[in-house]
């Protein structure tokens, strides 16, 4: 069936109403979606949000791990995806590429009992489990120095995966050294308290130092701000580097006539402050899964609800989520 957007706007209200059906969104997603939900964030605000809310049905548009982590909360939730798109850096590692990773440090000389792992929340349900069964850790952007330097207190090597540029500028803010497994010498990985796997945003990789000195040149006394998902030397030169909420309240706090230049999602950045603030790329930093969901989308996703063909609904069997909780509540209790 063919409607305009509008006619779209209205039928999504209407069926969310008539199924008691609550709607999340994430920052990255595009305006015309992101303008449907009921409640927005980022992804670990959206699962504790989504677990807690009293409706049946749940709708998440974002990325697949963000709707498992909702059932990892939550397991009697039912949680549907418009679209179950992948984040790309969680894509870039799967129970099979952590085991081999732990192998690589154990054949260097590291007991296994020895290393303690963390993942970022941006990593499917299994890896969070594998990580919770070796005693370990999910962090946020937002909470990831104070996570590491809780599990520190172990002694233990500290394998951070998926992402190593989080890794890498946590490393740097504590002082310490960190080393990138595929990257560093094996003598740097053994010395290194901090060693992280070889994954990235592709989207946060865009930004560039040139980029910095681009803005600093033709603003003087610009701002900038960037996700800490950036390469360590673009953080490095930044004046904040926070997560995405942490990024929303800097740039709201300065001044309106302040400039600031902000490297993060361009959807993100689109709806902050109107005036003065800039994206810190040549190119458009657009998450390509996050912008896969469309209204139309959205829409066939309460129709299915309706009907009780129930599509794109969520599911993780008893067991992930059994040690994937546990390494989420043991971030909850720091």
């Amino acid at each position: 069936m063919n409607f305009s957007e509008d006619k779209i706007r209205e039928e999504i209200k209407r069926l969310k109403d008539k199924l008691k059906v609550t709607i999340v969104a994430h920052y990255y997603q595009k305006d015309e979606v992101f303008e449907m939900a009921d409640h927005s964030g980022d992804s670990l605000q959206l699962a504790k949000i989504a677990a807690e809310d009293e409706n049946p049905y749940l709708i998440f548009c974002g990325v697949g791990f963000m709707g498992e982590s909702v059932k990892i909360l939550d397991p009697k939730k039912r949680v549907f995806m418009p679209r179950v798109a992948c984040c790309a850096m969680a894509k870039m590692i799967d129970v099979d590429y952590y085991d081999q990773n732990v192998k690589i440090l154990e054949d260097m000389g590291v007991k296994k009992e020895d290393i303690l792992p963390i993942t970022y929340i941006n990593s499917s349900a299994a890896v969070k489990a594998r990580v919770g069964e070796m005693g370990g850790y999910v962090c946020t952007s937002s909470n990831a120095k104070k996570i590491i330097e809780k599990a520190l207190q172990s002694g233990k090597k500290i394998l951070f995966v998926p992402d190593k540029c989080l890794g890498q500028n946590v490393a740097n803010m504590m002082g310490l050294k960190s080393a990138v497994i595929g990257e560093s010498k094996e003598e740097d990985i053994k010395e290194a308290p901090i060693v992280c796997y070889n994954g990235f945003c592709s989207v946060h990789q865009l930004f560039e130092v040139e980029d910095i000195e681009f803005y600093r040149n033709t603003y003087p006394g610009i701002k900038i701000a960037v996700h800490p998902e950036c390469k360590p030397e673009v953080c490095n030169l930044a004046d904040f580097v926070g997560s995405t909420s942490q990024l929303i309240k800097y740039v709201n706090s300065l001044p309106k006539e302040q400039k600031v230049a902000v490297g993060t999602e361009y959807n993100l950045v689109h709806r902050m402050r109107k005036e003065n603030t800039y994206v810190l790329s040549s190119t458009k930093p657009e998450c390509p899964t996050m912008n896969e969901t469309t209204l139309q989308d959205l829409y066939k996703t309460l129709l299915s609800i309706e009907n009780e063909t129930f599509e794109n609904e969520i599911f993780v069997d008893e067991n992930t989520v059994k040690w994937a909780r546990i390494a989420l509540e043991r971030m909850f209790e720091i």
